[in-house]
Protein backbone atom coordinates (compact mmCIF):
# COMPACT_ATOMS: atom_id res chain seq x y z
CA UNK A 1 0.00 0.00 0.00
CA UNK A 2 1.33 3.47 -0.87
CA UNK A 3 2.78 5.78 1.74
CA UNK A 4 0.14 8.46 1.26
CA UNK A 5 -2.67 6.08 2.20
CA UNK A 6 -0.76 4.80 5.25
CA UNK A 7 -0.03 8.35 6.38
CA UNK A 8 -3.70 9.31 6.03
CA UNK A 9 -4.74 6.19 7.95
CA UNK A 10 -2.39 7.10 10.80
CA UNK A 11 -3.62 10.70 10.82
CA UNK A 12 -7.30 9.66 11.04
CA UNK A 13 -6.61 7.13 13.81
CA UNK A 14 -4.71 9.78 15.75
CA UNK A 15 -7.72 12.12 15.88
CA UNK A 16 -10.33 9.32 15.87
CA UNK A 17 -8.78 6.27 17.60
CA UNK A 18 -9.79 2.96 16.04
CA UNK A 19 -11.81 4.58 13.25
CA UNK A 20 -9.85 2.97 10.41
CA UNK A 21 -8.14 -0.41 10.03
CA UNK A 22 -7.25 -2.95 7.38
CA UNK A 23 -10.00 -5.42 6.53
CA UNK A 24 -7.60 -8.25 7.37
CA UNK A 25 -7.36 -6.93 10.95
CA UNK A 26 -11.12 -6.86 11.54
CA UNK A 27 -12.37 -9.44 13.99
CA UNK A 28 -15.27 -11.68 13.06
CA UNK A 29 -18.34 -10.69 15.08
CA UNK A 30 -19.54 -13.29 17.54
CA UNK A 31 -22.57 -15.39 16.66
CA UNK A 32 -25.22 -16.28 19.21
CA UNK A 33 -26.82 -19.73 19.24
CA UNK A 34 -30.58 -20.05 18.80
CA UNK A 35 -30.68 -23.25 20.84
CA UNK A 36 -31.55 -25.15 17.66
CA UNK A 37 -28.91 -26.75 15.42
CA UNK A 38 -31.20 -26.56 12.41
CA UNK A 39 -31.82 -22.84 12.89
CA UNK A 40 -28.15 -22.11 13.65
CA UNK A 41 -27.21 -23.72 10.33
CA UNK A 42 -29.91 -21.82 8.42
CA UNK A 43 -28.62 -18.56 9.93
CA UNK A 44 -25.03 -19.33 8.91
CA UNK A 45 -23.75 -20.32 12.36
CA UNK A 46 -26.23 -18.58 14.67
CA UNK A 47 -27.73 -15.11 15.13
CA UNK A 48 -25.30 -12.36 13.97
CA UNK A 49 -23.67 -10.29 16.69
CA UNK A 50 -23.78 -6.47 16.88
CA UNK A 51 -26.76 -6.41 14.54
CA UNK A 52 -30.55 -6.18 14.71
CA UNK A 53 -32.69 -9.09 13.56
CA UNK A 54 -36.44 -9.36 13.01
CA UNK A 55 -38.57 -12.37 13.93
CA UNK A 56 -41.89 -12.29 12.05
CA UNK A 57 -44.95 -14.53 12.10
CA UNK A 58 -48.63 -15.02 12.66
CA UNK A 59 -50.13 -15.25 16.13
CA UNK A 60 -49.35 -18.38 18.15
CA UNK A 61 -46.84 -19.74 15.64
CA UNK A 62 -43.82 -19.70 17.99
CA UNK A 63 -42.11 -16.30 17.61
CA UNK A 64 -41.66 -15.58 21.32
CA UNK A 65 -40.97 -19.29 21.94
CA UNK A 66 -37.96 -19.10 19.61
CA UNK A 67 -36.66 -15.94 21.32
CA UNK A 68 -37.10 -17.40 24.84
CA UNK A 69 -35.15 -20.50 23.76
CA UNK A 70 -32.41 -18.32 22.23
CA UNK A 71 -32.07 -16.46 25.53
CA UNK A 72 -32.07 -19.68 27.56
CA UNK A 73 -29.43 -21.34 25.34
CA UNK A 74 -27.04 -18.38 25.63
CA UNK A 75 -27.59 -18.07 29.39
CA UNK A 76 -26.70 -21.76 29.68
CA UNK A 77 -23.42 -21.19 27.80
CA UNK A 78 -22.49 -17.99 29.66
CA UNK A 79 -23.28 -17.57 33.39
CA UNK A 80 -23.03 -13.77 32.99
CA UNK A 81 -25.29 -13.49 29.96
CA UNK A 82 -27.85 -10.72 30.60
CA UNK A 83 -30.86 -9.57 28.60
CA UNK A 84 -32.93 -6.38 28.39
CA UNK A 85 -36.53 -7.26 27.52
CA UNK A 86 -38.82 -4.43 26.39
CA UNK A 87 -42.22 -5.90 27.26
CA UNK A 88 -44.66 -3.98 25.09
CA UNK A 89 -46.65 -7.18 25.53
CA UNK A 90 -46.72 -9.24 28.73
CA UNK A 91 -43.48 -10.92 29.85
CA UNK A 92 -44.57 -14.33 31.13
CA UNK A 93 -42.13 -15.33 33.88
CA UNK A 94 -43.64 -18.82 34.19
CA UNK A 95 -43.37 -19.54 30.47
CA UNK A 96 -39.85 -18.11 30.32
CA UNK A 97 -38.71 -20.27 33.25
CA UNK A 98 -40.32 -23.36 31.73
CA UNK A 99 -38.31 -22.74 28.56
CA UNK A 100 -35.07 -22.53 30.53
CA UNK A 101 -34.67 -18.78 31.05
CA UNK A 102 -33.00 -17.53 34.23
CA UNK A 103 -35.29 -14.61 35.12
CA UNK A 104 -32.67 -13.21 37.53
CA UNK A 105 -30.62 -12.25 34.47
CA UNK A 106 -33.46 -10.57 32.56
CA UNK A 107 -34.16 -6.84 32.95
CA UNK A 108 -37.82 -6.28 32.06
CA UNK A 109 -39.14 -2.86 31.01
CA UNK A 110 -42.94 -3.05 30.67
CA UNK A 111 -43.92 -0.14 28.45
CA UNK A 112 -45.89 0.67 25.31
CA UNK A 113 -44.41 4.15 24.91
CA UNK A 114 -42.45 3.97 21.67
CA UNK A 115 -40.04 6.87 22.30
CA UNK A 116 -39.22 5.63 25.81
CA UNK A 117 -38.76 2.03 24.61
CA UNK A 118 -36.40 3.03 21.79
CA UNK A 119 -34.37 5.37 23.98
CA UNK A 120 -34.00 2.65 26.63
CA UNK A 121 -32.77 0.23 23.99
CA UNK A 122 -30.24 2.76 22.71
CA UNK A 123 -29.00 3.57 26.23
CA UNK A 124 -28.44 -0.09 27.13
CA UNK A 125 -26.80 -0.85 23.77
CA UNK A 126 -24.39 2.06 24.20
CA UNK A 127 -23.58 1.12 27.80
CA UNK A 128 -22.45 -2.41 26.85
CA UNK A 129 -24.12 -3.61 30.07
CA UNK A 130 -26.24 -6.36 28.48
CA UNK A 131 -25.64 -9.08 25.90
CA UNK A 132 -29.09 -9.19 24.34
CA UNK A 133 -31.95 -6.75 23.76
CA UNK A 134 -35.45 -7.95 22.86
CA UNK A 135 -38.46 -5.87 21.81
CA UNK A 136 -41.69 -7.85 22.15
CA UNK A 137 -43.33 -6.68 20.07
CA UNK A 138 -43.18 -3.70 17.75
CA UNK A 139 -46.94 -3.44 16.90
CA UNK A 140 -47.78 -2.98 20.61
CA UNK A 141 -45.76 0.25 20.85
CA UNK A 142 -47.60 3.60 20.73
CA UNK A 143 -45.95 6.91 19.72
CA UNK A 144 -46.53 9.69 22.24
CA UNK A 145 -48.34 11.86 19.70
CA UNK A 146 -50.80 9.07 18.94
CA UNK A 147 -51.27 8.30 22.63
CA UNK A 148 -52.25 11.91 23.34
CA UNK A 149 -54.94 12.00 20.67
CA UNK A 150 -58.54 10.84 20.98
CA UNK A 151 -59.70 7.65 19.30
CA UNK A 152 -61.42 9.54 16.48
CA UNK A 153 -58.26 11.48 15.55
CA UNK A 154 -56.19 9.84 12.84
CA UNK A 155 -52.40 9.56 12.79
CA UNK A 156 -50.30 8.47 9.83
CA UNK A 157 -46.90 6.73 9.80
CA UNK A 158 -45.75 8.05 13.18
CA UNK A 159 -44.38 4.67 14.20
CA UNK A 160 -42.62 4.14 10.86
CA UNK A 161 -40.85 7.51 11.08
CA UNK A 162 -39.73 6.88 14.66
CA UNK A 163 -38.54 3.39 13.76
CA UNK A 164 -36.46 4.74 10.89
CA UNK A 165 -34.94 7.30 13.26
CA UNK A 166 -34.19 4.57 15.82
CA UNK A 167 -32.26 2.48 13.32
CA UNK A 168 -30.29 5.50 12.10
CA UNK A 169 -29.24 6.24 15.68
CA UNK A 170 -28.70 2.60 16.65
CA UNK A 171 -25.70 2.25 14.34
CA UNK A 172 -23.50 4.08 16.82
CA UNK A 173 -25.08 2.33 19.82
CA UNK A 174 -24.44 -1.19 18.52
CA UNK A 175 -21.03 -0.42 17.01
CA UNK A 176 -18.18 -2.35 18.59
CA UNK A 177 -14.43 -2.23 18.16
CA UNK A 178 -13.27 -3.64 14.83
CA UNK A 179 -10.14 -5.15 16.38
CA UNK A 180 -10.70 -5.59 20.15
CA UNK A 181 -12.01 -9.12 20.89
CA UNK A 182 -12.97 -8.13 24.46
CA UNK A 183 -15.48 -5.47 23.36
CA UNK A 184 -18.78 -6.97 24.57
CA UNK A 185 -20.94 -8.03 21.59
CA UNK A 186 -24.70 -7.53 21.42
CA UNK A 187 -27.66 -9.38 19.93
CA UNK A 188 -30.74 -7.29 19.15
CA UNK A 189 -34.08 -8.97 18.34
CA UNK A 190 -37.33 -7.26 17.36
CA UNK A 191 -40.47 -9.40 17.26
CA UNK A 192 -42.99 -8.31 14.63
CA UNK A 193 -46.30 -9.55 13.27
CA UNK A 194 -47.96 -9.94 9.90
CA UNK A 195 -50.84 -7.78 8.72
CA UNK A 196 -52.98 -8.21 5.61
CA UNK A 197 -51.93 -5.76 2.89
CA UNK A 198 -55.16 -3.97 1.99
CA UNK A 199 -55.73 -3.20 -1.68
CA UNK A 200 -53.01 -5.51 -2.97
CA UNK A 201 -53.29 -8.77 -4.90
CA UNK A 202 -51.24 -11.94 -4.79
CA UNK A 203 -51.87 -15.19 -6.72
CA UNK A 204 -50.51 -17.09 -3.70
CA UNK A 205 -53.18 -15.95 -1.22
CA UNK A 206 -53.76 -12.86 0.85
CA UNK A 207 -50.73 -10.52 0.55
CA UNK A 208 -49.15 -9.52 3.85
CA UNK A 209 -47.00 -6.74 5.22
CA UNK A 210 -45.24 -5.95 8.50
CA UNK A 211 -45.87 -2.80 10.58
CA UNK A 212 -43.05 -0.28 10.88
CA UNK A 213 -42.60 0.97 7.34
CA UNK A 214 -40.14 -0.09 4.65
CA UNK A 215 -37.01 1.54 6.12
CA UNK A 216 -36.70 -1.17 8.79
CA UNK A 217 -36.49 -3.88 6.13
CA UNK A 218 -33.18 -2.38 4.98
CA UNK A 219 -31.94 -1.81 8.54
CA UNK A 220 -32.42 -5.39 9.76
CA UNK A 221 -29.34 -7.53 9.14
CA UNK A 222 -31.39 -10.72 9.25
CA UNK A 223 -35.15 -11.31 8.97
CA UNK A 224 -36.75 -14.68 9.70
CA UNK A 225 -40.30 -15.91 9.27
CA UNK A 226 -41.73 -18.30 11.88
CA UNK A 227 -44.71 -20.49 11.03
CA UNK A 228 -46.37 -23.55 12.48
CA UNK A 229 -46.22 -26.53 10.11
CA UNK A 230 -48.20 -29.14 12.06
CA UNK A 231 -49.18 -30.19 15.55
CA UNK A 232 -47.27 -32.81 17.52
CA UNK A 233 -49.66 -35.21 19.20
CA UNK A 234 -49.21 -37.74 21.99
CA UNK A 235 -51.49 -40.75 22.42
CA UNK A 236 -52.62 -41.01 26.06
CA UNK A 237 -54.40 -44.09 27.43
CA UNK A 238 -58.11 -43.45 27.73
CA UNK A 239 -57.81 -39.85 26.57
CA UNK A 240 -57.07 -40.14 22.89
CA UNK A 241 -54.52 -37.87 21.25
CA UNK A 242 -53.41 -34.61 22.85
CA UNK A 243 -51.57 -31.72 21.20
CA UNK A 244 -48.27 -31.44 23.07
CA UNK A 245 -46.21 -29.37 20.65
CA UNK A 246 -45.81 -28.09 17.14
CA UNK A 247 -43.39 -28.40 14.27
CA UNK A 248 -42.04 -24.90 13.66
CA UNK A 249 -40.53 -23.96 10.32
CA UNK A 250 -38.23 -20.95 10.28
CA UNK A 251 -37.31 -19.35 6.96
CA UNK A 252 -34.55 -16.77 6.54
CA UNK A 253 -36.21 -14.06 4.43
CA UNK A 254 -33.09 -11.88 4.53
CA UNK A 255 -29.57 -12.71 5.66
CA UNK A 256 -26.61 -10.43 4.94
CA UNK A 257 -24.04 -12.87 6.33
CA UNK A 258 -25.21 -16.16 4.79
CA UNK A 259 -27.49 -17.53 2.09
CA UNK A 260 -31.10 -16.35 2.40
CA UNK A 261 -34.23 -18.45 1.86
CA UNK A 262 -32.95 -21.28 4.07
CA UNK A 263 -35.34 -23.49 6.05
CA UNK A 264 -35.04 -24.81 9.60
CA UNK A 265 -37.46 -27.31 11.12
CA UNK A 266 -37.88 -27.50 14.90
CA UNK A 267 -40.03 -29.83 17.02
CA UNK A 268 -41.07 -27.62 19.96
CA UNK A 269 -43.04 -28.90 22.97
CA UNK A 270 -45.35 -26.46 24.78
CA UNK A 271 -46.71 -29.20 27.04
CA UNK A 272 -45.02 -32.10 28.84
CA UNK A 273 -45.26 -35.36 26.89
CA UNK A 274 -44.39 -38.18 29.33
CA UNK A 275 -45.00 -40.95 26.80
CA UNK A 276 -42.66 -39.26 24.30
CA UNK A 277 -40.10 -38.39 27.01
CA UNK A 278 -40.28 -34.63 26.57
CA UNK A 279 -41.08 -31.87 29.05
CA UNK A 280 -42.65 -28.47 28.51
CA UNK A 281 -40.26 -26.13 26.71
CA UNK A 282 -38.13 -28.81 25.04
CA UNK A 283 -36.76 -28.74 21.51
CA UNK A 284 -36.20 -32.19 20.02
CA UNK A 285 -32.52 -31.38 19.52
CA UNK A 286 -31.54 -35.02 18.99
CA UNK A 287 -33.88 -35.35 16.01
CA UNK A 288 -32.37 -32.17 14.57
CA UNK A 289 -28.85 -33.55 15.02
CA UNK A 290 -29.89 -36.76 13.26
CA UNK A 291 -31.51 -34.98 10.28
CA UNK A 292 -28.72 -32.42 9.90
CA UNK A 293 -26.11 -35.16 10.30
CA UNK A 294 -27.62 -37.08 7.39
CA UNK A 295 -28.02 -33.92 5.33
CA UNK A 296 -24.34 -32.97 5.70
CA UNK A 297 -22.98 -36.54 5.49
CA UNK A 298 -21.71 -36.61 9.06
CA UNK A 299 -24.05 -39.58 9.56
CA UNK A 300 -23.73 -41.82 6.53
CA UNK A 301 -26.22 -44.41 5.42
CA UNK A 302 -24.80 -47.73 4.18
CA UNK A 303 -27.75 -49.88 3.17
CA UNK A 304 -29.84 -50.47 6.28
CA UNK A 305 -27.03 -49.21 8.56
CA UNK A 306 -26.05 -45.74 9.71
CA UNK A 307 -22.43 -44.92 10.51
CA UNK A 308 -20.60 -42.11 12.31
CA UNK A 309 -16.87 -41.88 11.72
CA UNK A 310 -15.18 -40.82 14.98
CA UNK A 311 -11.82 -42.37 14.09
CA UNK A 312 -12.46 -45.69 15.88
CA UNK A 313 -13.01 -48.93 13.93
CA UNK A 314 -13.80 -52.59 14.67
CA UNK A 315 -11.90 -55.69 13.51
CA UNK A 316 -13.58 -55.48 10.09
CA UNK A 317 -12.51 -51.89 9.58
CA UNK A 318 -15.99 -50.48 10.08
CA UNK A 319 -16.79 -47.54 12.41
CA UNK A 320 -17.66 -48.61 15.95
CA UNK A 321 -20.52 -46.09 15.90
CA UNK A 322 -22.76 -48.13 13.64
CA UNK A 323 -26.40 -49.06 14.05
CA UNK A 324 -29.07 -50.92 12.11
CA UNK A 325 -31.99 -48.68 11.07
CA UNK A 326 -32.58 -45.00 11.58
CA UNK A 327 -34.71 -45.62 14.67
CA UNK A 328 -31.90 -47.46 16.47
CA UNK A 329 -29.44 -44.73 15.49
CA UNK A 330 -31.73 -42.00 16.87
CA UNK A 331 -32.23 -43.96 20.11
CA UNK A 332 -28.45 -44.40 20.55
CA UNK A 333 -27.81 -40.69 20.02
CA UNK A 334 -30.56 -39.78 22.54
CA UNK A 335 -28.85 -41.87 25.23
CA UNK A 336 -25.33 -40.48 24.73
CA UNK A 337 -24.91 -36.79 25.64
CA UNK A 338 -21.22 -36.78 24.69
CA UNK A 339 -22.12 -38.14 21.24
CA UNK A 340 -24.75 -35.40 20.86
CA UNK A 341 -22.18 -32.71 21.62
CA UNK A 342 -19.65 -34.33 19.23
CA UNK A 343 -22.21 -34.48 16.42
CA UNK A 344 -23.48 -30.94 17.08
CA UNK A 345 -20.02 -29.44 16.63
CA UNK A 346 -19.14 -31.65 13.67
CA UNK A 347 -22.41 -30.96 11.81
CA UNK A 348 -22.17 -27.21 12.44
CA UNK A 349 -18.58 -27.16 11.17
CA UNK A 350 -19.55 -29.19 8.09
CA UNK A 351 -22.45 -26.84 7.32
CA UNK A 352 -20.15 -23.80 7.31
CA UNK A 353 -18.01 -25.38 4.58
CA UNK A 354 -20.87 -26.66 2.45
CA UNK A 355 -21.27 -23.69 0.12
CA UNK A 356 -23.12 -25.75 -2.45
CA UNK A 357 -25.74 -26.92 0.04
CA UNK A 358 -29.04 -25.05 0.09
CA UNK A 359 -31.37 -26.14 2.88
CA UNK A 360 -34.81 -26.35 1.31
CA UNK A 361 -37.95 -28.10 2.51
CA UNK A 362 -37.22 -30.86 -0.01
CA UNK A 363 -33.72 -31.37 1.47
CA UNK A 364 -35.10 -31.64 4.99
CA UNK A 365 -37.86 -34.01 3.94
CA UNK A 366 -35.38 -36.25 2.11
CA UNK A 367 -33.09 -36.41 5.17
CA UNK A 368 -36.00 -37.05 7.54
CA UNK A 369 -37.36 -39.84 5.32
CA UNK A 370 -33.94 -41.43 4.84
CA UNK A 371 -34.23 -45.18 5.21
CA UNK A 372 -38.02 -45.12 4.89
CA UNK A 373 -39.28 -47.47 2.24
CA UNK A 374 -41.92 -45.91 0.05
CA UNK A 375 -44.26 -48.34 -1.71
CA UNK A 376 -46.04 -47.07 -4.79
CA UNK A 377 -49.49 -48.54 -5.37
CA UNK A 378 -50.00 -50.47 -8.58
CA UNK A 379 -52.83 -49.10 -10.70
CA UNK A 380 -56.02 -51.13 -10.84
CA UNK A 381 -56.78 -52.90 -14.15
CA UNK A 382 -59.36 -50.30 -15.15
CA UNK A 383 -56.92 -47.50 -14.28
CA UNK A 384 -54.19 -49.18 -16.31
CA UNK A 385 -56.55 -49.50 -19.29
CA UNK A 386 -57.32 -45.80 -19.02
CA UNK A 387 -53.62 -44.97 -18.99
CA UNK A 388 -53.02 -47.13 -22.08
CA UNK A 389 -55.94 -45.45 -23.85
CA UNK A 390 -54.58 -41.97 -23.04
CA UNK A 391 -51.13 -43.00 -24.25
CA UNK A 392 -52.57 -44.31 -27.49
Amino acid sequence: MNKEALALLAKINKTHPGAVCFASEMRVAKRFTSGSLSLDIALGGGWPGNQWVEVIGRESHGKTFIVYKTLAANQKKDPNFTCLWIAAEHYDTDQAEALGVDNDRVIVVPTQAMEFAYQTMLDFATSRSVDMIVLDSYPALIPDEESEKDMDEATMALGARLTGKFFRKSGAATKRSMTDPDDRPLLGIVINQYRDAIGKFSPHGTPTTTPGGNAKNYAFYTRVEVRRDEWIQEARPGKGKVNVGQVIKVKTIKNKSAAPQQIATIDAYFRSAPYLNFVRGDFDTTKEIMIMGILFDVIKRKGAYYEIDNGEYDDKGKPVLRWHSKENTLAAIREDLDLQEFLYEKVLAASLHADERSISEEDLEAAENSGTKKVSRRPKPEEADGLHTQAA
